[in-house]
């Protein structure tokens, strides 16, 4: 046995959200994909990992004396319908690894079912999801997104039956932890004040630390979630990326990304664009990804108000007046990642919020950011005619950074392939766009920086799982080294660059993998 030690704090502090369980042995478990940076990062030896046991270890088969893994209860609305009792259908928390950046919750998806599984089937995972989750998981945190990350991934030895018979697997997921909107749900729904309170600690305790000694910690705990959240949903705005499944029991309590199911990036630019096969109403699309961050926020805040104030009305009073920071500090968080994305100067909120720390009130961050309403009416207007043009999301920022540095050919081959026949958008109004935002002496360096040449691109992944699918990863491999060194161009990585065929993005679904 690898001498690792595992905490068990969750289940000892809350033990009524957490079902002791224990995966379902592996006929077979054999490492697909193991994160080498990732194991160092956390203290671990990757040779060990990747022998006989450390490959036990991985599976759930056999874990340290210290570990208790546990199913987490959990409620959540999904999809706007509100589920009481959701839960670990086929994960588990083996427990927490003491890092020297804190405790790290190791957790497995596809270990088996466990009590809150639908059915038998629900407690596995196929080999092609948990994949996707390893590449865009670590594409984003290459991306400087907040995100759950993948140490590996393994094949159990027994087929799934889904899309047909496809080979089983086990994801083994890290994350600041896995406390998440739902945990808050199911403790509220509970009606157990003190319940509530050990869980609010907990995520103090974890999360936030700084607020444990204030005077309304709890309020400080909403706060700084709908701050975390602002930030982390603003990213995946300027990357392109839509989660697809943005239910509350996928809303963290640290602001990391979790939950890599029906997850896409933009090609053609957008806001109502939505891949996910299970959101027939679009109710999670790219451009409304904001607004629903912020109805679970509200939904974080109901579970709270017990906690707020012993008056009712005053505490939802102080809810309300958290909530409306979000629409604020997120439009400052985009704004500041737009003006990098195009070379544009510091701006007067930029400097506010590093002296002060992150703003909490909508209208001071509206007041500061309108001194600024030539620069934000050049970055909605470039996303205007980007619609419009149907353009390339990330091959148009691209192009502009070439622009930059004078290297006018990109930008033209882009509005040369874009799908929209207008001619005038093309020649007239985006050399007028141009022009203005050229006059402004936009920053190269800078956006190089803020510019990824290489995103996972919704068909090369789809490649890469179909071939690994087949046994062979060779293209899984130079997708992940690309994907995980973003902004570094090379022209043996050309092709993840390309946009997809139009008849590839026309029909593209995914799916969440249960």
């Amino acid at each position: 046995m690898l001498p690792i030690s595992l905490t068990h704090q969750f289940a000892d502090r809350l033990p009524e959200l957490a079902h002791p369980w224990r995966a379902e042995p592996c006929p077979s478990a054999q490492l697909v994909v193991l994160n080498e940076s990732l194991a160092t990062d956390l203290g671990l030896d990757s040779d060990e990992l990747a022998a006989e046991s450390g490959v036990d270890l991985l599976s759930g088969a056999k874990l340290p004396a210290s570990a208790r893994p546990v199913a987490q209860a959990y409620s959540g609305h999904q999809f706007g319908g509100f589920s009481p009792l959701l839960g670990d259908g086929r994960a588990l928390l083996l427990g927490e690894l003491e890092t020297v950046q804190g405790l790290v919750d190791v957790h497995l998806k596809g270990s088996g079912a466990t009590p809150f599984a639908r059915g038998g089937a629900d407690g596995r995972a196929t080999l092609g999801p948990m994949l996707r989750e390893l590449i865009v998981s670590e594409a984003m945190h290459a991306l400087g997104v907040p995100t759950t990350r993948s140490l590996a991934v393994l094949t159990t030895g027994r087929p799934v039956f889904r899309h047909g018979r496809e080979p089983g697997a086990i994801l083994v997921r890290t994350a600041a932890s896995h406390l998440r909107v739902g945990s808050f749900q199911y403790a509220a729904l509970r009606g157990d004040e003190a319940l509530l309170q050990r869980l609010a600690d907990y995520a103090i305790e974890r999360h936030y630390p700084e607020l444990a000694d204030t005077d309304q910690p709890y309020l400080g705990l909403l706060r700084s979630v709908i701050s975390a959240q602002a930030h982390t949903v603003a990213q995946w705005m300027l990357v392109g990326f839509i989660h697809g499944v943005m239910n509350t029991d996928n809303m963290t309590i640290s602001g990391e990304t979790i939950d890599y199911g029906p997850c896409a990036f933009l090609d053609v630019y957008d806001p109502a664009t939505a891949f996910s096969s299970i959101d027939s109403e679009s109710r999670y699309a790219f451009g409304r990804q904001p607004v629903m961050a912020e109805w679970n926020l509200t939904r974080f805040a109901e579970t709270l108000l017990p906690l707020l104030d012993d008056d009712p009305n005053r505490a939802v009073d102080l809810a309300k007046s958290a909530l409306e920071g979000f629409a604020g500090q997120y439009e400052q968080r985009f704004m500041r990642g737009m003006y990098a994305k195009l070379g544009l100067a510091r701006t007067p909120a930029e400097d506010c919020d590093e002296v002060r720390g992150t703003f909490s009130n909508q209208d001071a961050v509206s007041a500061s950011w309108s001194q600024n309403l030539p620069l934000n009416s050049l970055v909605h207007d470039l996303l205007d005619l980007m619609q419009r043009r149907k353009l390339d999301f990330t091959g148009t920022f691209r192009a502009l950074t070439a622009a930059a540095d004078d290297e006018l050919e990109p930008l033209r081959a882009q509005l040369a392939t874009s799908n929209n026949a207008n001619g005038e958008c093309r020649t007239g109004e985006f050399d007028a766009w141009l022009e203005r935002w050229r006059a402004q002496r936009p920053d190269a360096s800078v956006m190089r920086r803020a510019n990824p040449v290489v995103i996972p691109r919704n068909h090369a992944v789809e490649q890469a799982l179909r071939e690994a699918n087949a046994g062979d990863t060779a293209e899984l491999f130079a997708l992940l080294e690309a994907v995980t060194d973003p902004f570094t161009e090379r022209t043996d990585r050309a092709r993840f660059a390309q946009p997809a065929p139009a008849d590839f993005t026309r029909y593209f679904q995914t799916f969440c993998g249960t």
